[in-house]
């Protein structure tokens, strides 16, 4: 455990699950639950026995954002995206998968936009609500959005901060699965265990190049697919390919 009482760290095997734990303020972070955060994806990036992360809240509510009350008595905060130790700083260096139950709203968005990929359960609720307050985003929710879900949409979520169900996030591509409402970090957890499956070099390289080829044109995009690739031709791939000569994967087997 990373700390008991606002951020709690399991693991499960290659999976480790990370658990915003302040359920009586929706899991808004406070400026030291979000330093344990930090540290708890260091911790699991520095750790080689864990292959891929889920990130989730307690208490039915996946994360509010800042904990305005703290915020409030502040002069200034981490920009959680910009500040190099602000959890959102950058992509981690393995995938980090979001289970999101209840509401994903303002910081909890960067949180949510943070993750490769997010389950969310069909009650879940996301949007810009610290609009309503004059509270930027410092989170990479402004960056990330549009990337996500194009600019149109991502403009009407900012300027109107309203709520957004599950089944709209879903149409829009701003989470990928909806699950029934209490199961979204055991879909997460069990999608994690694939990943964790997988051969890790082709997984890891084929990844890094689709981060990298935002801003790039075609043939640099690919220039750096081709390179982030050899390794895993080196050590993985002909060993796969004989795998699959060999018969498995035969009949749709996955």
């Amino acid at each position: 455990m990373t700390n008991k009482q606002k951020i709690i760290t399991e693991s499960k095997g290659p999976v480790t699950t990370i658990i915003v734990n302040r359920p009586e303020v929706r899991n808004a972070l406070d400026q030291e639950s979000m330093e344990l955060l930090t540290l708890a994806y260091r911790a699991f990036e520095a750790d080689d026995s864990q292959r891929v992360a889920v990130v989730t809240g307690a208490g039915g509510a996946f994360c509010a954002g800042a904990d305005l009350k703290e915020a409030s008595k502040r002069v200034d905060y981490k920009a959680w995206a910009g500040h190099q130790d602000g959890p959102f700083h950058k992509p981690l260096s393995k995938p980090l998968i979001g289970a999101i139950a209840g509401h994903a709203c303002a910081g909890g968005m960067g949180l949510a936009l943070h993750c490769d990929i997010r389950i969310a359960e069909e009650t879940a609720v996301f949007g810009i609500f610290c609009r309503r307050w004059g509270v930027p985003m410092s989170d990479g929710t402004p960056v990330r959005l549009p990337r996500v879900i194009g600019m149109g949409r991502a403009l009407d979520m900012m300027l109107t901060g309203r709520p957004v169900p599950a089944d709209e996030a879903l149409s829009m591509g701003l989470v990928t699965r909806v699950v029934p409402t209490g199961t979204a970090r055991a879909a997460a957890e069990e999608l994690a265990l694939q990943i964790a499956d997988f051969p890790q070099i082709a997984m890891l390289s084929d990844r890094e190049s689709v981060y990298m080829q935002e801003g790039k044109t075609d043939a640099e995009a690919i220039q750096f697919e081709m390179m982030a690739a050899e390794e895993a031709k080196q050590k993985e791939a002909k060993a796969g390919a004989a795998r699959f000569a060999s018969g498995e994967g035969r009949h749709g087997a996955f």
